[in-house]
Formats: C-alpha cells, sequence, structure tokens
C-alpha cells in the first residue's frame, strides 16, 4: 500500500541560517565561494525526511523578509535587523548562496514557495490551513507554535537545538512547556515581547502572567476591552493597569505577531519527487559546487521515504 500522506513545509530561511552558523564555513567550492549554507541545508533536508517520512515537502521563502504592512502597525519590527542601506543583516558569505540553494531545489523538483509582500511563516500559514493531510512544520521560531492543532493534525519539528534533536510539538507538548493552548501562542508572545522580532511587550508582564491572562480572557482584543472597561475581576494583581497603559500597542500588535494564513498562493507541485526534475541540471551544479555527497543523502533519503 502506498504511504499515507504527509505534507512537510520548511521555514528555508531558519534552516540555512543555522546550516551557514552550524556548518564550518572552511567548507567551498572549488572556485572558493562559500557553500557551508548549501551543504547543511541538504544534510539537514536528507535527516528531516528521513526521521519524519513526508511524502509532500515544501520549502517555503521569504520573498519579503519585513513586510511593509506589518511594519506600518509597528515600526519596531524587526527594525534592529535593518542596515545602513535598508536592508537586512544577511551575511554576505550567506547571500551568495541562497540563489544556489533556489537553483538546486528547483533542479530537484522540492516546491519553493515564497509569495510577494509576506514572509515564510505567512507561506506556511496558509499551507497549513489549507493542506488535506497531516501537517510538520520544520522551524526554529516559536511563532509558528500558534499553528499547532490536533485535529488535521499539524506539528511544528522544532529545531532550536539542531535538526538532530528535533523534537515534534502537538498541543500538548506546548501547552506543557507555556502553559497555554497553542492556537493562543501569538497572544501570549504579544504580551511578554519578543526582542528577537523588536516586540516590546507589555511592561511588567512575564511568562506566567502573560500564560495566566491568555487563559482567562483568550485573544489580545478580548484582554484590552476587559482592562479598558476598568474591572480588576479575572487580572492577576496589577496587571488590568498594565495592559491598559499598554494600549497603544496592543492595538496593533496583533496583526504583526499572528501569521497570515490567508496568503495567495501560486501553483505549485509539493509531492516529493521519484527523480530529479531536471538530471542534467543537477548534475551541473553539483560539480560547479562540490555538492555531491550532501546531494547524494538527500537523494537516498527521499527514495526511502517514497518506498515506505
Amino acid at each position: 500500500m502506498p504511504p499515507a500522506e504527509k505534507l512537510m513545509l520548511l521555514d528555508t530561511p531558519s534552516l540555512y541560517f543555522r546550516a551557514y552558523y552550524g556548518v564550518p564555513d572552511s567548507i567551498t567550492a572549488p572556485d572558493g565561494t562559500p557553500v557551508n549554507a548549501i551543504r547543511g541545508l541538504l544534510d539537514f533536508m536528507a535527516r528531516l525526511i528521513r526521521d519524519f517520512r513526508p511524502t509532500r515537502v515544501v520549502a517555503a521563502m521569504d520573498a519579503d523578509w519585513r513586510p511593509q504592512w506589518r511594519v506600518d502597525a509597528l515600526a519596531s519590527y524587526k527594525a534592529h535587523r535593518v542596515t545602513a542601506g535598508g536592508g537586512d543583516q544577511t551575511p554576505d558569505a550567506l547571500e551568495v548562496q541562497v540563489p544556489i540553494i533556489e537553483e538546486v531545489l528547483a533542479a530537484l523538483g522540492i516546491a519553493q514557495v515564497g509569495v510577494a509582500g509576506y514572509e515564510a511563516d505567512d507561506v506556511i500559514g496558509t499551507l497549513a490551513e489549507t493542506a488535506k493531510c497531516p501537517v510538520d512544520i520544520v522551524t526554529g521560531d516559536r511563532d509558528l507554535f500558534q499553528l499547532v492543532r490536533d485535529d488535521k493534525p499539524v506539528r511544528v519539528v522544532y529545531t532550536a537545538r539542531g535538526v538532530g534533536s528535533a523534537s515534534a510539538w502537538d498541543e500538548a507538548a506546548v501547552t506543557e512547556k507555556y502553559g497555554i493552548p497553542g492556537r493562543l501562542y501569538g497572544e501570549f508572545a504579544t504580551l511578554r515581547g519578543d526582542p528577537s522580532d523588536g516586540l516590546p511587550g507589555v511592561a511588567g508582564i512575564g511568562e506566567k502572567t502573560a500564560a495566566a491572562l491568555v487563559n482567562r480572557f483568550g485573544v489580545v482584543e478580548d484582554l484590552l476591552e476587559a482592562a479598558q472597561r476598568g474591572d480588576d475581576a479575572g487580572f492577576p494583581a496589577g496587571s488590568r493597569a498594565k495592559i491598559a497603559a499598554a494600549a497603544d500597542y496592543l492595538a496593533v500588535a496583533p496583526v504583526v505577531v499572528r501569521v497570515a494564513c490567508d496568503v495567495p498562493l501560486p501553483s505549485y507541485d509539493d509531492q516529493l519527487p521519484h527523480q530529479p526534475r531536471d538530471p542534467e541540471r543537477l548534475v551541473e551544479l553539483s560539480d560547479r559546487w562540490a555538492l555531491d555527497s550532501a546531494l547524494n543523502r538527500l537523494l537516498a533519503a527521499i527514495g526511502v521515504a517514497i518506498k515506505d
């Protein structure tokens, strides 16, 4: 019998950044171009496909790493990552590898989806929302915990401790760690703040209080409305005034933090390829960038997943 359908959604920027910083930069192509992120990403994919056995894979891409609609809502969003020239802080030695990654994935026949004006997270959210089969989201970004749900199911394969130690998080795992339902992780992060994304959070509100407020009131809009009514009922001591004082931030932050799940997607084929889409081009890329071993490991993993 054919294997049960399962879709794996790759937070590709998260993975190639991890590969770049985790694989020695002494790994280069014959012409001296760094290829550590490329080879690392291919090995990560081989490990993930071998361990989790998807039948479908999409590499979600950042068409816009800092969408203007999020910046318009909250100017501090990722502002600390902006260079003097207005770009992001991707190292030059990584930036040169990203187009090669895209070429290699295209030659392999791995679907890549990026949409102008949206981040990879938003592509992932939309793909997870519309999927007709179980979904594993591979990321080191906790924001995507808001997509976890058991009824489909949608899990997050969390790579913060490394792809070799990746673990699949369901609703129970999110609740055990943070004390909240996974679908409310975005509300929790809005209250607690996240310096890595330029989210200040609510002054004086830590993780425990944020969790208590989310469990009591649910979404930020309902919490803010309750705080503005002036009734302390249901609020941990002193927290109502803190929420009311942060009303301007809380009025806009949910737009920034919540993953968009209605992105207009292009057409794509997410089926794992039985053979490379463009074998000749793949050989050329492998020879030029010294990717033979990594590609062979990935192709072997795909072969195992397809046959299972």
